[in-house]
């Protein structure tokens, strides 16, 4: 099931500010305190997996993140990213990192945004994710206050995740000032990369198909 498929600026991860095409599967198992997504948990229409990349065609950009929702949540997901890579796409997936995903192809660019507690989803989390993790990898925490920043912390360096792929820290919008949360960052001389949602500074923030 497909929510909806946009060509836009990529405005997360290491890739932002990248032209992007974006498939967006519908379905979530997380309902987290500031979805900004919430319209994909229900809305979406059948398309068969060629169908999908036909459109991704169209938009001649090689460059191709499958979202959600939760993307996992759909097992057609493997097929499609394996295809898509097969026909030379550069492939990212955005999950949550509360569903597995060893079985994601290891052409595929993973981006697993573990849940901190104000997320309200903290016990959702799937730690063994984190020795699936390759070096091309990235995971992310969105950052709500300063317990998700301790705890966020924490699991860095249980972790060692510094080392294992890059850390992609941001702040929750209009809850955490991003300016707090670089302090800290600076401060702990964290090894990690603090981000924008550059898409919500560009247009409003719930803005879709952007």
């Amino acid at each position: 099931m497909v929510n909806e498929i946009f060509f836009s600026i990529q405005g997360e991860s290491t890739q932002a500010g990248r032209p992007c095409v974006f498939v967006r599967l519908s379905y979530c198992n997380l309902r987290c305190s500031y979805c900004d997504t919430t319209y994909a948990f229900t809305e979406g229409r059948e398309m068969s997996i060629n169908s999908i990349i036909e459109t991704v065609r169209v938009y001649k950009c090689r460059l191709v993140e499958i979202t959600g929702g939760e993307p996992l949540f759909q097992m057609e997901v493997y097929p499609l990213m394996k295809q898509l890579c097969d026909e030379g796409f550069e492939v990212l997936l955005e999950t949550s990192g509360s569903l597995d995903i060893s079985n994601v192809d290891p052409r595929v660019k993973r981006v697993v945004d573990f849940k901190c507690p104000s997320s309200g989803m903290e016990r959702k989390n799937v730690w063994e994710n984190v020795h699936n993790l390759k070096s091309g990898d990235e995971v992310k925490f969105v950052i709500g206050d300063r317990k998700d920043y301790e705890w966020t912390k924490s699991v860095i360096q249980r972790n060692n995740l510094s080392n294992r792929c890059t850390v992609l820290m941001a702040a929750v919008l209009d809850v955490l000032d991003p300016k707090k949360l670089v302090s800290w960052i600076l401060e702990d001389k964290l090894v990690v990369r603090f981000q924008l949602q550059v898409q919500k500074y560009i247009w409003k923030p719930w803005t879709r198909g952007v």
